[in-house]
């Protein structure tokens, strides 16, 4: 384990739903860290916990007992834009904006100038092979293509946690692993964490460490239970 704080602490971290005596256990009490240069897949099937999981660690749902702290980037005001990226499952694009605005934005919030945001913006999209789409809108995209822009989106600010939330469920064959390849290379180039949470098990082998989760429970052995 390394000796630098952590990115994400998790301690007894749990979340709930429901009224009390009725609860539905999306994340059981869970103790994990994850630290730079990490990379993780979490496997399990729909319902699992996987989601809740990752956007606890985003700091975008709140714990319903336990602690999360972030002890390498700060309090949970400062992760996004910027230390933390998330790459959702479903569509989360701006429709308004062109696919160049929506890659920029991280960069916009972050006070860089219109400009600069865009011409990082544009070298983003070009590592996706989206270069050409640039101008066009969400609407505009297939389910793939917006995809692969949330994916050049969550990188363009260089974080140091990427988040990925089955991120080639969209995706062929051929795509998904050009996606997964831009992944592991960005978190490479600038020794960031990477988390996955996926149900293609290829994809899961070609990271260092496998959570499997089940019923909200996580077992971060490498292992991959059937379902």
């Amino acid at each position: 384990m390394s000796a630098a704080p952590p990115l994400v602490r998790c301690r007894n971290l749990a979340r709930s739903y429901g009224p009390v005596g009725r609860e539905a256990n999306a994340l059981r009490a869970s103790t994990l860290e994850v630290h730079s240069g990490d990379r993780i897949a979490i496997t399990g099937p729909s319902g699992s916990g996987k989601s809740t999981l990752l956007h606890l660690m985003a700091g975008l749902d709140e714990p319903s007992s336990g602690e999360i702290s972030w002890p390498a980037i700060g309090e949970a005001g400062a992760l996004r834009p910027g230390p933390v990226a998330v790459v959702f499952q479903g569509p989360s694009l701006l429709p308004p904006l062109s696919v160049l605005e929506n890659t920029a934005l991280p960069l916009v919030l972050l006070g860089e100038s219109d400009a600069h945001a865009q011409q990082r913006a544009r070298r983003a999209l070009a590592t996706l092979d989206l270069g050409e789409l640039a101008e066009k809108l969400p609407d505009e995209l297939s389910g793939g293509q917006a995809q692969r822009v949330a994916i050049a989106r969550a990188l363009v600010a260089e974080p140091r946690l990427i988040l990925a939330d089955e991120p080639t469920s969209q995706l062929d064959r051929a795509n998904g692993q050009h996606v997964i390849d831009v992944l592991l290379a960005a978190a490479a180039a600038t020794g960031a964490a990477l988390v996955v949470a996926t149900h293609d098990l290829a994809i899961a082998e070609q990271l260092d460490e496998c959570w499997s989760m089940a019923d909200g429970a996580v077992s971060t052995a490498w292992e991959v239970a059937p379902w």
